[in-house]
């Protein structure tokens, strides 16, 4: 396993264009298993989790490859209907799966995901709205058994105690675009990547009223075509890169960075003092260079359009060097702290309260070696040790890989002093501290 090595204290200067969004190509890969025909997918961003849903997909039948760079061609002349375990567990995402299949096979079997570091996530939203949908639904030896010879179109509700499930919103949209009669989705997730995917599925045919709203509205048709479709700038990235702008007093401009997308990111940095501005429709420049104060804030994540829960630990790290007290409360993923002894190993002042982290923020981290335990939690580290004094050792970087295509590369390229080194390359004494 790889590990970074991280000098900080040096401001970041440059321009940084944003990849594909993840979030959003991962269902997207998924739809393309609702026709037979050819689909092919652009903008497509260089992750491991990409590479994974492929692997899963071709072992459904799909013919899969990757044409150039960024850009993917799908095929599901012929389709299994079973995704294993031992693949589905690699990536939570994967469950978005069964609407494709029990909409083309009228059956699906695929494993449970299983829980994550950052609490449990479960499927019940999702398999609520295949009842609705009159699927029989069953689980036995740790598969979803979906029986779909009886799918029709109904009435759906998917609101949940933390709001609105993207993943399970695109499930049963999927599901829907091919069940005959009309299914109205309430409480559906509004996410961009959602949209993303309403418009790819439009292209192959799909009806879809209310894109963009918590009410969806489909006519099932009786089949889909192939298409071509772009797949949206990333807002988590685009919104990491401001954030390491920020953290360490620098001057970038993140192209692929929509100010539609990061409304509440925005909101909040302008809340902190973090100057920045628009300098395009979908290009975003943070100018913590000039003079200001950063002062501290309160943040609340909700699904979109609210404070993005993917956002949280990043922006926590940000707040972790911003002079007074600030409240970070997760109502998404109420467990999502996994970060906090990590930055608090790098001298960050904060404790957990119940939903809540408690930062009291001063003006200085100092280097340290630290672990990563998830995605989001990889990119505060990352933050956190760019604007530390001295050296910081990241391990389990393969958190980070899923998510942000060659991060040490494109950081460098803005000025930061980092670089991926073997496991091996680190220093004895720090291992296992």
């Amino acid at each position: 396993m790889d590990v970074f090595r991280v000098n900080g204290g040096r401001p970041l200067r440059g321009t940084i264009q944003v990849s594909g969004a993840k979030n959003a190509v991962l269902p997207i890969f998924a739809a393309a298993l609702l026709t037979d025909e050819a689909v092919t997918i652009r903008n497509v961003p260089n992750l491991s989790d990409v590479r994974f849903m492929a692997e899963i997909m071709r072992h459904l039948g799909a013919e899969v490859s990757a044409d150039a760079p960024g850009t993917w061609t799908i095929r599901a002349r012929t389709l299994d209907n079973r995704a294993p375990y031992d693949l589905v567990r690699k990536m939570r995402a994967s469950v978005c799966l069964m609407g494709p299949l029990v909409a083309r096979l009228r059956s699906a079997i695929v494993s449970l995901p299983g829980g994550c570091v950052i609490g449990p996530r479960p499927i019940d939203l999702h398999l609520k709205g295949f009842a609705a949908l009159g699927c029989g639904v069953s689980i036995e030896s740790g598969y979803v058994h979906l029986d779909g010879r009886h799918l029709r179109g109904a009435d759906v509700f998917l609101g949940g105690r933390h709001g609105s499930t993207a993943l399970g919103t695109a499930n049963i949209l999927m599901a829907a675009v091919l069940a005959p009669g009309r299914t109205r989705i309430e409480s559906a997730a509004c996410e961009p990547e959602i949209v993303d995917l309403c418009r790819l599925l439009v292209a192959m045919g799909a009806k879809i009223s209310g894109i963009g709203s918590h009410a969806l509205e489909i006519e099932g048709v009786e089949r889909l075509h192939g298409a071509t479709h772009t797949v949206i700038p990333d807002r988590i990235e685009a919104g990491t890169f401001l954030l390491a702008g920020a953290i360490t007093g620098g001057d970038i401009t993140v192209e692929g960075a929509r100010g539609d997308h990061l409304a509440a990111l925005l909101d909040k940095l302008r809340e902190t003092g973090v100057p920045f501005e628009t300098v395009g429709p979908e290009t975003l420049r943070v100018r913590a260079d000039r003079p200001h104060r950063r002062v501290p804030t309160d943040i609340v994540t909700m699904p979109h359009p609210g404070f993005a829960t993917d956002l949280q630990a990043q922006m926590s790290a940000l707040l972790a060097v911003t002079p007074g007290l600030s409240i970070v409360t997760e109502k998404v993923f109420p467990n999502r702290f996994m970060h906090v002894p990590e930055l608090q190993r790098m001298g960050a002042d904060i404790a957990i309260e119940g939903p809540s982290a408690i930062i009291k923020g001063s003006d200085r981290l100092s280097g340290a070696p630290v672990m990563a335990s998830d995605l989001r939690a990889s990119a505060a580290l990352v933050l956190a040790a760019l604007a530390a004094h001295g050296e910081s050792w990241i391990q389990r970087v393969y958190h980070i890989d899923r998510g942000y295509d060659r991060v040490d590369e494109r950081l460098r390229a803005l000025g930061a002093d980092i670089e991926r080194l073997p496991a091996e390359a680190m220093p004895r004494h720090l291992v296992g501290e």
